[in-house]
């Protein structure tokens, strides 16, 4: 299963490719769906590309459902 991430963009880093970061872990990405992103949007990474620039309410609104995802589910991890 594939999982669609909000990161942040941090740097533009050539033509149509970028730097994100989501909890310190950072990669680069294509940014060729989203050209009118800028440094400082949240935006959907899937498979190494942004697909979707959102705002930063929504973003913190998913990235607080993955974390309570994660949480929910470490003892599986365990077993």
């Amino acid at each position: 299963m594939c999982l669609a991430v909000p990161m942040k963009l941090i740097e533009i880093t050539g033509e149509g490719t970028g730097r994100v970061d989501s909890g310190g872990v950072s990669t680069d990405v294509s940014l060729a769906m989203v050209p009118h992103a800028r440094v400082g949007d949240y935006i959907i990474i899937h498979a190494g590309f942004g697909i979707e620039v959102l705002d930063r309410e929504e973003a913190q609104i998913r990235i607080d459902l993955f974390r309570e995802l994660a949480e929910a589910t470490a003892h599986l991890e365990e077993a």
